[in-house]
């Protein structure tokens, strides 16, 4: 018996043993496991065979290939980002909003891109020009995104939030007059917009910048400042310039500086 106690002690205080599953850092991984959105035209979308594509599917790949690994990935709408991380099922989930409350459960590496909140609306609609012009609106919510409460919480803007999944259901409701406004990051209105065709207009209002990074479990900070490196990387080489022109180009949103953004640290 006190053989079998020492030998677990022993294998407990090797490098792999019995210690705390969330320290593993994606360094020691052959695949990097992304969460990455299925319902974002341009971000992230799912096709009829199940395989993924979109800005995020490739940024994933490039940095896994800039890390040496493999690259593979699960759906991840708003709702579910945070549990798949904290629940093992994913190591990155791009297209996370580097907000407080948020950091106080996860790591985040980037933000990854410059991004700004921003709106869409029907090609038609002249009233909206910006976000104080939302006021008495009504605007879509997509559960677990937090983009309407920018507005009526933190801004204190009075428009009328109307649920919804996700924002293929938000661009149904547009279409439909059902809500009058989407506001969310511009690279996602971006792809919205890219796939509806001149029936919506991109603002241009950016009344908010907000800081997408990409989310991963706390506690490995080496792995965290290695997919920075990536990203730093990618902008130096021109890949990044190269791949929002790829997913953005046509869309109505500004693309004529693409800069590596200053990070947020890892620590």
């Amino acid at each position: 018996m006190r053989r079998l106690v020492a030998l677990t002690l022993v294998a407990c205080l090797a490098p792999a043993g019995c210690g705390d599953a969330s320290a593993e850092s994606i360094l020691d991984k052959a695949t990097l496991v992304a969460g990455v959105r299925p319902d974002l035209p341009g971000i992230g979308l799912r096709r009829p065979d199940g395989s993924f594509e979109g800005f995020d599917v490739d940024v994933t790949r490039q940095v896994a290939r800039r890390l040496g690994k493999k690259a593979a990935f699960v759906p991840a709408l708003a709702r579910d980002r945070e549990p798949l991380l904290l629940e093992r099922r994913a190591d990155l989930v791009p297209t996370f909003w580097v907000r407080p409350d948020w950091k106080t459960r996860l790591a985040f590496a980037g933000p990854y891109y410059p991004t700004y909140q921003d709106i869409l609306v029907r090609a038609g609609e002249r009233g909206v020009r910006g976000v104080r012009d939302l006021a008495g609106r009504r605007i879509c919510a997509v559960t677990g995104a937090g983009a309407a409460d920018q507005v009526t919480r933190e801004r204190g803007v009075a428009a009328v939030q109307v649920p919804a999944k996700d924002y293929d259901e938000c661009a149904g409701m547009l279409r439909d007059r059902r809500v009058d406004a989407i506001t969310t990051n511009d690279t996602i209105l971006a792809g919205i917009k890219l796939r509806n065709g001149a029936a919506f207009r991109l603002l241009n209002a950016r009344f908010g910048e907000q800081r997408t990074g990409i989310g991963m479990r706390r506690g490995d900070p080496d792995g965290c400042e290695a997919v920075n490196r990536a990203v730093t990387q990618m902008y130096q080489d021109g890949t990044m310039a190269v791949l929002m022109r790829k997913w953005f180009g046509g869309s109505g949103l500004d693309l004529s500086v693409v800069e590596v953004p200053e990070f947020e640290g890892c620590a």
